[in-house]
């Protein structure tokens, strides 16, 4: 059975975004708890985005590894309660508390010097099972731990500068220096082991938890990967790059609704034809290790495997590129193949061509419809009465304003809205809801789930019905993004019920959820 043809429904909340006391949201048990509001609120989903360590501005979409998993998601809770640090190392700073935005700077300082503390006492303490259970961890992830947590050591040994600026035996990977640098560096190369090994144990912990309990884990698969990262260093060969480890040509988008400009992302653009060589193993390997950690998988930019826009590296604008194929039919045979079922969302946004419609129906996954795109004046195909069933419709995404900014906010980053345009967007999306305005995101949750869509998503800021202030990323600026967290007392039991109220009303509640008494 496809992954997406039950009628249900889920949120997407980033876990950093989840209240706690360490200055950013982790696997600890606020996690747990809102499992359990997710379960209570008769969800099926919980939709996270990537979970890697974090890239230039905080953003998970441009990771250093497209394998590891975050440090700073790690739960120092958790590791009390392992009894690799004590209850008075890891009491709540008073700056930390009660605050709206994550504070990544601060976390990641608190929790370097505590994360290595717990690791000491882990090479002292650990028992003959627990040693096991690590080296069975290393075995199974050796297609890219020993890479990342090389050049992690390496990055931190020469004060994070990139990589194609590393020694020239050190950018090739000459086999004598790596062998020679991993000696010389060993201990920090097992603590980054060390690290990605208790990501495993605590999220394989929090998965359980949730799958128990009738709800799953929704990932997100950027289509790009940062260039000063492990998986470029690794894998020159799979990537555009010049003799010197150099992007020629990046990732971006052409103009389109978010930029008038298109955007230049900067990330360095695959070598498809030498990926097909390798039979695809480096995404089949990606793909492998994230399905392990989530039931289902949101493919970011699905746009990019039937073409993507190329821009030369020294062109400032992304006006400047060009579209370039993608071998996607055979890319995705490949995969389905080699893993079976592909529980994939297809983010199908933007410029969509009939070639990107026939391979997403060629590989059987929903494309999305947003609300907020629903109601302008060439937007018949994003209202509610055409979708399909294999549809998973959204309020909103992390890179769109929530219901009520976009109800009600006075400014947007369509700038070349007039004032009219945008009210008459409005004034037709409360009509088409029967919305008198007093609960205009209650409104909008109802259109969405009442539609013929199977899976319908809501950002967590629409059910708390929270303004512009809140929302996760707006595409194109570099500072104030991915920071919003939501306050312990948000998570009112309340609003769970008022959800399940509404998904009972329209069918979405699949029977293995296990609401809490």
């Amino acid at each position: 059975m496809n992954a997406f043809s039950e009628r249900c429904s889920g949120i997407l909340l980033h876990p950093t975004s989840l209240p706690g006391p360490h200055g950013v949201g982790d696997l600890g048990p606020q996690a747990r708890r809102f499992v359990d509001f997710l379960a209570r609120a008769g969800q099926r989903y919980w939709q996270m985005l990537p979970v890697g360590p974090l890239g230039a501005g905080a953003s998970p979409y441009d990771s250093p590894s497209a394998f590891a998993g975050s440090p700073l998601l790690l739960s120092l809770e958790v590791l009390v309660d392992r009894g690799l640090l004590e209850p008075s190392e890891v009491l709540d700073p008073r700056a930390f508390q009660s605050s709206r935005k994550a504070r990544y700077a601060a976390a990641a300082r608190y929790r370097e010097r505590r994360l290595r503390m717990a690791f000491a006492r882990f090479q002292s303490r650990s028992s003959e099972p627990e040693r096991r259970e690590l080296a069975r961890f290393l075995q199974q992830q050796s297609h890219w731990l020993p890479d990342y947590a090389l050049f992690r050591a390496i990055k931190s040994a020469r004060g994070a500068e990139p990589w194609t600026t590393w020694p020239m035996e050190l950018k090739r990977r000459e086999t004598q220096a790596l062998e020679r640098t991993l000696r010389e560096l060993e201990s920090e190369v097992r603590y980054q082991e060390f690290l990605q090994f208790e990501f495993e144990r605590q999220w394989s912990a929090l998965r359980d938890y949730a799958n128990e309990r009738g709800v799953k884990l929704l990932g997100d698969v950027p289509m790009f990967v940062a260039h000063d990262g492990s998986d470029v260093w690794a894998h020159q060969t799979i990537f555009q790059l010049d003799e010197q480890g150099e992007r020629r040509v990046v990732a971006g988008v052409p103009p389109d609704y978010f930029s008038r400009d298109g955007q230049r992302w900067g990330n360095p653009l695959y070598d498809w034809r030498v990926l097909s060589e390798t039979g695809y193993a480096w995404w089949l390997d990606r793909f492998r290790t994230t399905l392990h950690r989530f039931d289902a998988l949101r493919l970011d930019h699905f746009i990019g495997f039937n073409r993507y826009w190329e821009i030369p590296a020294k062109a400032e604008s992304a006006r400047e590129g060009r579209f370039i194929s993608v071998p996607g039919e055979d890319f995705f045979e490949k995969v389905q193949s080699t893993l079976g079922p592909l529980p994939f969302i297809a983010e199908d946004l933007g410029l969509v061509t009939a070639e990107v419609q026939a391979l997403r129906e060629r590989f059987q996954m929903p494309g999305m419809r947003v609300l907020e795109f629903a109601f302008t004046d060439d937007s018949r195909d994003y209202q509610p009465h055409r979708f399909s069933k294999q549809t998973v419709v959204y309020t909103g995404t992390h890179d769109n304003d929530t219901v009520m900014g976009w109800l009600t906010s006075h400014e947007r980053a369509r700038a070349e809205q007039d004032a009219r345009t945008l009210r008459d967007e409005r004034m037709r999306a409360l009509r088409y809801a029967g919305s008198n305005g007093n609960e205009p995101h209650w409104d909008m949750i109802r259109v969405a789930l009442m539609s013929v869509a199977n899976t319908a998503i809501f950002p967590l800021q629409d059910l708390l019905g929270l303004g512009t202030d809140s929302r996760m990323n707006v595409p194109g600026t570099a500072s104030e993004n991915w920071a919003f967290r939501v306050l312990d007392h948000e998570l009112d039991p309340a609003i769970a019920d008022r959800m399940a109220s509404l998904c009972e009303s329209y069918e979405r509640i699949p029977a293995d959820i296990r609401q809490p008494v």
